[in-house]
């Protein structure tokens, strides 16, 4: 009978595995690609000491079981050797023929992920609870609004999901809903309150300078429309018969490409929705004293653009940024008690907030908000605090 092989301590070692003369142990495999791989550690098994002045790691039997279950599984082990931003820039190179503005949101993580310490993780080591700390941190150390952590997640989830798919990984740490993460009072603190909303339109109507934005931005807060969707609104989108306005796409601007139409960002983006009257009185009255040059501006074969700036060119969703930033600006300039940011994008999540709080059906403020997923539209519903609830409580305390 042949002598058994054993370690320097005299246990028998298994087949694939050696100790080396610097102490080291070595597991010999086969990957499922049929290619030669192998392992170290200075440990045989989980229960033996780290030697003095080694860095904490697996034990060689440890890891053997993770190869193993891969083996088993069909899944590559190490996850390929992809880090996080490897694996972000090849989920990247899969989607051709995107937007603009999405190669443009998937270029912001990839510079994300660039700084962060995040984005060289190997992705096989990346846990449900990484992910969640990895967000949290983004939103509590780095100052990211709701919106943009929601935007960063919706590249990482797919990534990993393709990974999954490719047999890379076992399950995708980005899973879980964005809600279970985000601080509770997040979506809330992207929309103003109402007192701030009422004090802010009215500064806007008494500015002498910045009056003439008052119907636009007031529509913006109480229609909830995407700012390309506004800027995108023609005369003929605007039915004042039926009390109601057709979104169907959307004004972008490119560099030197000029201005394009694009399809709403996504399939619920087309949609009617219904005006109210004060709405309906800030449209006729934009319609009333717009001032288009000669001859008005065509952009893909549509005309009638509601704005115009002095140079004649279409307001595009820049030209708003940049007013909404100097209207802030000069009213903290003014008032003891700031304002907080206010931006285009503020006013689409103060009237879904303030219609949430208004008790609105969820589907039904889906519908008007053009979310594609119920998911978004009840994370602001997630956002109450006990006020909201002592008031939803009254309402059927009745019954």
């Amino acid at each position: 009978m042949s002598e058994k092989r054993r370690d320097n301590r005299g246990r028998i070692l298994h087949n694939g595995e050696i100790q080396k003369a610097d102490g080291r142990y070595r597991f010999k495999y086969l990957d499922i690609n049929g290619q030669e791989k192998m392992i170290y550690s200075v440990r045989l098994d989980k229960n033996d000491p780290m030697p003095p002045g080694k860095k904490n790691c697996l034990s060689l039997r440890e890891m053997e079981r993770q190869i193993q279950a891969d083996l088993f599984d069909q899944v590559v082990s190490n996850g390929g050797n992809l880090s996080v931003l490897q694996l972000v820039e090849k989920y990247i190179s899969t989607k051709v023929n995107v937007r603009p503005t999405t190669k443009a949101g998937y270029n912001t993580v990839v510079r994300v992920l660039e700084r962060d310490p995040f984005g060289k993780i190997r992705i096989d080591k990346v846990k449900i609870s990484d992910a969640k700390t990895w967000l949290i941190k983004l939103q509590q150390k780095d100052g990211r609004s709701f919106s943009s952590i929601h935007s960063i997640r919706g590249v990482l989830r797919p990534a990993f999901q393709m990974a999954v798919d490719d047999d890379l990984i076992r399950k995708n740490p980005f899973g879980f809903e964005l809600v279970d993460v985000v601080v509770n009072d997040s979506v809330r603190r992207e929309a103003i309150t109402r007192d701030e909303e009422r004090k802010f339109l009215k500064f806007v109507k008494e500015d002498s300078h910045y009056s003439k934005y008052y119907e636009g931005i007031y529509i913006l807060f109480k229609t909830g429309l995407r700012i390309s969707e506004f800027c995108g609104l023609t005369i003929s989108d605007i039915d004042f018969k039926r009390h109601s306005l057709k979104i169907d796409h959307q004004l972008q601007k490119k560099g030197k490409a000029g201005y394009y139409i694009q399809t709403t960002k996504t399939e619920a983006g087309n949609r009617v929705i219904p005006m109210t009257p004060d709405v309906e009185e800030c449209f006729r009255k934009i319609i009333k004293d717009r001032k288009p040059p000669k001859p008005e501006p065509l952009v893909d074969g549509r005309a009638g653009f509601l704005y115009f700036d002095k140079d004649g060119s279409i307001v595009y969703a820049l030209h708003w940024e940049h007013y909404f930033d100097h209207i802030c600006k000069k009213y903290n300039s003014i008032y003891k008690i700031q304002m907080p940011k206010v931006t285009p994008h503020v006013c689409r999540h103060t009237y879904c907030s303030n219609m949430a709080k208004s008790g609105m059906n969820p589907k039904t403020l889906q519908y008007l908000m053009g979310h594609s997923s119920i998911g978004v539209t009840l994370d602001v519903y997630a956002h109450v605090n006990f006020d909201d609830a002592m008031d939803e409580v009254s309402k059927y305390a009745g019954f």
